[in-house]
């Protein structure tokens, strides 16, 4: 029996990393930066993305 996540586990955390810094571009912010977020916070960064984080006003 493994000790640790499983790799579906690992698979699935990637995925959401993945959409949510396609996500924090289209609005836009780092994608980077919330790539990385996303590995620590999992599902709650994609919420506090879609919650809180408004557009940026485009420069005129």
């Amino acid at each position: 029996m493994p000790i640790g996540p499983s790799k579906e586990y690992a698979l699935g955390l990637g995925t959401v990393a993945l959409i949510n810094a396609g996500l924090a571009q289209s609005k836009p912010r780092s994608g980077l930066n919330w790539f990385l977020l996303s590995l620590l916070l999992g599902p709650i960064a994609t919420f506090l993305l879609v919650a809180f984080c408004e557009p940026l006003p485009s420069p005129k």
